[in-house]
């Protein structure tokens, strides 16, 4: 499943650059980046490939700025990512709300009662609606991308206050930086037992095997 979500994350990107240049408006490509969060040096490879498609055409402007018009080739393929696009997020939140809830639920056999989200973002939200089904409570949400934003009523932090915290499970609750995040959590001091990510489609083997012995159940 990696590889077909990565191609989807590819997918998507260029449904959201397409998207962001459909009003024909003069920008920079920086601009998009930005707008976007992904790095210049992406949207530039990503335009080139468009342009070689036929699917945008480039009006210049002064001072670096461009309107990318789309051709009906652009507007056909913007069409047809726009339906992948539904498609995989609602295939997203099945497989992941499923995932998700069967890891809360085992996490509850185990009479482990709070956890910690680690990633902000759409997944994170559809961990929170399992979390409220298996009947857990949350005890932290850290995300050093999101310091001090909201993250249903509740205060996000940094991931070194999130480990020192302790004493209960940190589940990774982001698909797109998982392995980034178990990187950063390891190299704050936190250990295998743990860290825990949900399948997300994979086998239960590539994701870890809490134990739940040595943090406090309550």
């Amino acid at each position: 499943m990696n590889n077909h979500c990565h191609g989807n994350q590819d997918d998507i990107k260029a449904f959201q650059l397409l998207s962001e240049v459909a009003d024909e408006q003069p920008v920079s490509q920086r601009e998009l980046a930005k707008r976007l969060g992904i790095a210049l040096g992406l949207v530039n490879s990503y335009i080139k490939n468009f342009i070689a498609k036929g699917y945008i055409r480039i009006k210049n402007y002064p001072h670096n700025r461009y309107a990318y018009l789309l051709t009906p080739q652009g507007l056909a393929e913007k069409g047809r990512l726009a339906y992948q696009h539904v498609h995989y997020f609602t295939n997203l939140y099945t497989v992941t709300r499923q995932d998700y809830l069967q890891l809360f639920q085992k996490l509850a056999d185990r009479n482990i009662t709070r956890i910690s989200f680690c990633g902000v973002d759409e997944v994170a939200e559809i961990a929170w609606l399992s979390l409220q089904e298996a009947g857990l409570e949350l005890n932290e949400v850290m995300d050093d991308c999101s310091i001090d934003s909201q993250f249903m009523g509740r205060r996000v932090i940094d991931l070194r206050r999130g480990i020192q915290a302790g004493g209960c499970p940190i589940v990774i609750t982001s698909l797109k930086r998982a392995q980034q995040l178990k990187i950063q959590l390891h190299d704050l001091g936190a250990s295998d037992e743990t860290i825990i990510c949900p399948n997300f489609g994979a086998k239960p083997s590539e994701t870890g095997n809490y134990s739940g012995e040595k943090l406090q159940h309550g």
